[in-house]
C-alpha cells in the first residue's frame, strides 16, 4: 500500500496517511474521496476504491510551521532529482561551501548533485572550480512543500499541490 494525500476541507494540502488511515477516515465520514489509486479490495459484503486523495469534511487548524524540515527526499524534491552541475540524476548531497570550510547545514548551502561532480568537487569551493550553480539554492515554502518532503509523491496529487506552488516537474 502506499500513501494517500490529505486535504484540509479549504484543499490545504496537509500531509500524506496510509491507504488504510484515508479508507477508514472515509468509512466514518470524516473525510470524502476525492480521487481513488485504482486499486480496489473484495470484501464479502462487495468492494471499494481505495483512495489516492481525501479532503476532510471539517477544517482542521494547522499549527503555523516555520520551516520545511531539511532532509534528503525534500533536497531531491526542490531540485528535480537532478544534479544542480550538470543535470545528471541526483544520487547525493553536496555542501556548496564544504562544511570542512565553515558552511553549514541549511537550505541555502546544500543541494543534490551526481556522484560524479561531488567526487569532483570534494572539499573545494566552487570558485576555485570555474564551476556555477544551475539553480540558487533557497529554502522551499508552504503546505505542499511538507508533502513533497516525504518522497512519496504520487501524478495524481500534481493538481492539488500545484495552486501551492509545486509544478508537475516537481513531483
Amino acid at each position: 500500500m502506499s500513501g494517500t494525500l490529505v486535504l484540509n476541507a479549504t484543499y490545504e494540502p496537509l500531509g500524506v496517511v496510509s491507504e488504510r488511515r484515508a479508507l477508514i477516515l472515509v468509512l466514518n465520514s470524516r473525510a470524502t474521496m476525492i480521487e481513488d489509486s485504482g486499486v480496489v479490495l473484495h470484501f464479502t459484503g462487495g468492494e471499494i476504491s481505495l483512495p489516492s486523495v481525501i479532503k476532510l469534511n471539517r477544517y482542521v487548524r494547522v499549527p503555523y510551521r516555520h520551516a520545511v524540515p531539511l532532509s534528503r527526499r525534500a533536497l531531491f524534491a526542490r531540485d528535480g532529482g537532478r544534479c544542480v552541475y550538470c543535470a545528471a540524476p541526483a544520487t547525493s548531497i553536496d555542501h556548496v561551501v564544504p562544511r570542512s570550510r565553515g558552511g553549514g547545514h541549511t537550505w541555502e548551502n546544500v543541494v543534490s548533485a551526481c556522484h560524479k561532480c561531488n567526487h569532483l568537487k570534494a572539499d573545494k569551493p566552487l570558485k576555485d572550480l570555474g564551476w556555477r550553480l544551475r539553480s540558487i539554492p533557497r529554502e522551499p515554502v508552504g503546505a505542499a512543500w511538507r508533502v513533497l518532503g516525504t518522497g512519496r509523491a504520487d501524478v495524481r496529487w500534481v493538481p492539488y499541490l500545484e495552486p501551492f506552488g509545486v509544478s508537475s516537474a516537481t513531483a
